[in-house]
């Protein structure tokens, strides 16, 4: 039993739990120490893990506790509570004339805000409800005045609230997770974890991979992709002597660094302060809604002074004043955004922005690449076909040498069938040159090592089949995808790499086109007979084989200089040219880091449905801004009408107009797809 719980067990505990294979959702609430876990299996199972759990024994990563945004929700949640308790408190005990003492004072602050807008030349929100409140206190009508005050206060916070939760779920999902990098010692390059690093130590960084630390270029040098950080769109230079930050990409060459900071390098701060900066987080929606709000003011304002000339009533003059779409269309468009955000962050989709969410509703070409996207997420290795008198196991570990260094789906193939022979590959290699869609070229043991696609080993390096074994390359099985290894200019081996369809890929593709796009073409680098076999199975409309990166980037620049919005999904380092190219680029999160740094949505590997689901959240998002506006159009126009008839008194309509805005602030809280 535990009496308190702190911000950081909580997520400790939350953690721990969320990690076990048997436990599907598991919610912990560190007010009153509860914990809710929806489990499979046996409930004895659940209470002897609980019985087992101590705070000092599970390992948890500093970036899991670190911001998770649990102290900041509960920051605002008491606030929100706070005010309520204190409005009701001084309504049942304090006596009338404190009472608008109090209202007259918080007034002061409203009015003066209206005046900056006025000093600047700008008739806009701030104006109205400086010009709401004042006239209300100078009526007398203090009740009207403090309900206005009231919920715009609980206006601000839901918003302030809601802006801090999505920069900070934001900046999470960009925040590094790396738990491996290859260290410098003693002139070879060793695996290991994160934790072991110390400032001081070099770390190398191959190409495609993610800077872990904030460093000193010691050696190397290579073009680092900055933009989580900077926002810059184009890759820096970086040779010796120049500093790097931690959460940047290396897009081309190696570099060794010196670390100089590892405890996450602030690179989460730096984030939140890029986004603060930017206005990546907004959707022209949003945007939108603000402008509107802006631009109604002046009306509203015009809409009460004749009514004031043409009736002299100052009562139903105030009730278009009390009145006004600008509140609601702040409040409820963004809510609606963000919770949208955070729907899709339960399905394991991580949106960078709202206005991707928007482009995903608007869009109606989707371009897939197939390795690891389309075919699964962890293809194997089903035979070494030997074309040299060597070993096929000896082959395999040369090609799990070279191939450990690089992130994509192919090299993890070669890399985990060589651990399931036990194989153990040393750094006999030289430096490792790793060429964009081709393949990686070494010197092992002297001799040069090159292994990749057919392009890259027979075409760009001219390497040749040895005597003899024309017959058995001609006889390659068709049904495989093929890595090609030549040794010292002469095909070593083939290797063989079963790379099946997802079981979902189909449906997943007519769902989509039920869901709304028009166009689904899939790119790969495989050959021409391997891409029609996948394409037919699939369902696509076009495909294209044997593409490189950059041709899968044009095909997708050419597709939006049509008139059509694209989004391209990848998972790979040469997928991150039509990633960036495309209006929406989405990653597989376990792919290549620099495809998941680009992309603008991160999907989980474990099911393409997820597309899926993110295209109805899209669709229920635009149908719910739309919903929204009718609503806050209609309720504040009839308030409007009932004000300027004498119906409804300006207290009722200011109560009405506010209670409706919250009702539909609330209302776009809700899941999209309950």
């Amino acid at each position: 039993m535990q009496n308190q719980m702190s911000f950081k067990e909580a997520d400790i505990l939350q953690y721990h739990l969320s990690n076990q294979r048997f436990i599907t959702m598991v919610k912990v609430y560190e007010r009153n120490q509860d914990v809710v876990i929806c489990y499979t299996g046996e409930r004895e199972q659940i209470i002897q893990l609980l019985r087992k759990f101590s705070y000092e024994k599970v390992s948890v990563p500093e970036h899991v506790w670190q911001n998770s945004g649990r102290e900041v929700n509960r920051e605002y949640w008491d606030r929100l509570v706070q005010k309520v308790i204190c409005r009701m408190l001084r309504k049942c005990f304090l006596p009338m004339s404190v009472r608008e003492l109090i209202i007259l004072g918080k007034s002061v602050k409203y009015v003066w805000e209206g005046i900056r807008s006025l000093s600047k030349g700008r008739i806009e929100v701030p104006v109205l409800d400086a010009t709401a409140i004042a006239v209300s206190v100078l009526r007398g009508d203090f009740a009207t005045a403090g309900s206005v005050m009231f919920l715009l206060g609980i206006g601000e916070i839901l918003e302030e609230w809601t802006h801090k939760k999505s920069v900070d779920d934001l900046a999470r999902s960009m925040s590094l997770n790396i738990s491996k990098v290859w260290l410098l010692a003693d002139g070879k390059e060793i695996l290991v974890d994160t934790e072991q690093i110390q400032p001081g130590d070099v770390v190398v960084i191959h190409m495609g991979n993610v800077v872990p630390f904030d460093g000193i270029v010691v050696e190397g040098s290579g073009a680092v992709n900055q933009a989580s950080i900077t926002g810059e769109a184009l890759a820096v230079a970086k040779e010796e002597g120049g500093y790097v930050y931690a959460g940047t990409v290396l897009e081309e060459g190696e570099l060794r660094i010196q670390v100089k900071e590892t405890a996450g390098s602030n690179k989460y701060e730096k984030i939140v302060a890029m986004i603060e900066e930017s206005e990546k987080l907004k959707s022209s929606m949003e945007g939108k809604a603000a402008h509107l709000a802006d631009k109604l003011v002046p009306y509203t304002m015009l809409g009460t002074a004749l009514v004031y000339l043409l009736t002299r009533n100052v009562t139903r003059a105030l009730s278009v004043l009390m009145v006004d779409f600008s509140c609601a269309l702040k409040l409820a468009m963004p809510i609606s955004v963000l919770s949208a955000i955070r729907e899709s962050s339960t399905y394991k989709i991580t949106v960078k922005g709202g206005k991707f969410l928007e482009l995903v509703q608007e869009a109606d070409t989707i371009v897939f690449d197939k390795t690891g996207t389309l075919t699964n997420a962890s293809p194997t290795v089903a035979q070494v076909i030997p074309f040299i008198e060597e070993e096929p196991k000896e082959l395999l570990r040369i090609a799990a040498c070279l191939e450990e260094h690089f992130p994509h789906s192919m090299a993890r193939a070669v890399v985990n069938a060589a651990q399931a022979q036990g194989l153990t590959h040393e750094e006999k290699h030289s430096k490792v040159e790793y060429i964009v869609a081709h393949g990686i070229s070494s010197m092992v043991d002297g001799k040069k090592v090159v292994i990749g696609s057919y392009h890259f080993v027979f075409e760009d390096e001219k390497c040749c089949i040895p005597e003899g074994t024309q017959s058995r390359f001609d006889n390659l099985p068709e049904n495989y995808s093929h890595l090609y290894l030549a040794i010292e200019g002469k095909l070593a081996a083939v290797i063989c790499i079963e790379d099946p369809l997802r079981e979902e890929a189909a449906g997943a593709i007519k769902a989509l086109k039920e869901a709304g796009f028009s166009k689904i073409v899939m790119m790969t680098g495989d050959s021409e007979k391997i891409a029609r076999s996948v394409a037919s199975r699939v369902g696509v409309d076009e495909y294209f084989a044997e593409v490189l990166p950059e041709e899968k980037a044009r095909f997708v620049e050419s597709e939006r200089a049509a008139g059509r919005k694209v989004i391209m999904v990848g998972d790979g380092i040469n997928d991150s040219p039509a990633l960036s190219a495309a209006d929406v680029g989405i990653a597989i999160n376990d792919g290549a880091q620099i495809a998941r740094e680009i992309a603008d949505i991160t999907i989980d590997a474990g099911s393409l449905n997820e597309l899926v689901t993110l295209k109805h959240i899209s669709n229920g998002l635009a149908k719910r801004v739309k919903g929204n506006y009718l609503s806050i159009v209609g309720i504040n126009s009839a308030l409007i009408l009932l004000g300027i008839g004498g119906i409804v008194q300006p207290t009722t309509s200011a109560l009405i107009h506010n209670t409706s805005t919250l009702a539909i602030s609330l209302n776009s809280m809700k899941d999209l797809l309950s």
